[in-house]
């Protein structure tokens, strides 16, 4: 065998050693990689349910596509937030000067009608109003606004137009059996809060695991501090 043959069989053979190396190589990092990633899987908190659920949105447009929410029971979003008003079905006008409450949390109501009134001051503005009835008597609450053709809503941000139990039906029956009484516990995450308590006011914290909110809860209000999420503190607003 010449020289020439010689040095073309090692050449040959020091490139196959080199490719086996690069692949033998190639796959250990592979199945490090993989390893590593399992244990980060295993480590990491399971991913929240909650942030799968998708409720359904009615996105009105005028006051025709508003009279949906007509069509099925609605429950409030958030409470202690939205005031409603004495409504005089006869004259078809809100009193705005006779505020009866808010809406409590998840409060559930049937909408019989959506219509517009000029509230005082309001330049040439209207409100658009959902009329309701509770204790046999109606009230209103604003939905929206309408200056000219132009209407602006946002009962999107206020309603919930499926029975928010089914929607998380994955809550433990005691967590509803909570939000039913409009109780707040430790081991509630800051979701369930507003389901039961309402409104949240939090204070700015420099550490993101933590987090302390202030419920004003219909004139009961407590302090809730959550970490990583959850409740681990409930106590009387002192502050307030």
């Amino acid at each position: 065998m010449d020289e020439d043959a010689k040095k073309k069989i090692q050449i040959f053979l020091a490139l196959a050693i080199l490719i086996a190396a690069v692949r033998t190589g190639y796959i250990l990092y592979e199945r490090h990689s993989e390893s590593v990633q399992e244990k980060k899987a295993a480590e990491a908190p399971p991913l929240n349910p909650d942030y799968y659920i998708t409720p359904k949105k009615l996105y009105p447009y005028d006051l025709k596509s508003a009279k949906q929410l007509a069509q099925q029971p609605v429950w409030a979003k958030v409470g202690y937030r939205y005031p409603y008003f004495a409504y005089n079905s006869a004259t078809h006008h809100t009193d705005f000067g006779k505020e009866v409450g808010l809406l409590l949390p998840l409060q559930k109501l049937q909408i019989t009608d959506v219509v517009t009134d000029k509230a005082p001051d309001s330049g040439d503005g209207r409100q658009i109003l959902a009329v309701f009835e509770q204790d046999g008597k109606p009230y209103t609450v604003q939905i929206g606004t309408v200056e000219g053709k132009e209407y602006k809503f946002f009962s999107d941000a206020m309603f919930f137009v499926e029975d928010p139990r089914d929607l998380y039906k994955h809550w433990p029956q005691d967590i509803w059996d909570s939000i039913g009484k409009h109780e707040m516990r430790p081991g509630m995450n800051e979701l369930q809060a507003d389901f039961a308590i309402g409104l949240g006011i939090p204070e700015k914290q420099a550490d993101e695991a933590w987090k302390t909110v202030h419920y004003p809860n219909g004139g009961n209000p407590l302090t809730v501090t959550f970490h990583k999420g959850k409740a681990t503190e409930v106590k009387p607003d002192k502050a307030s």
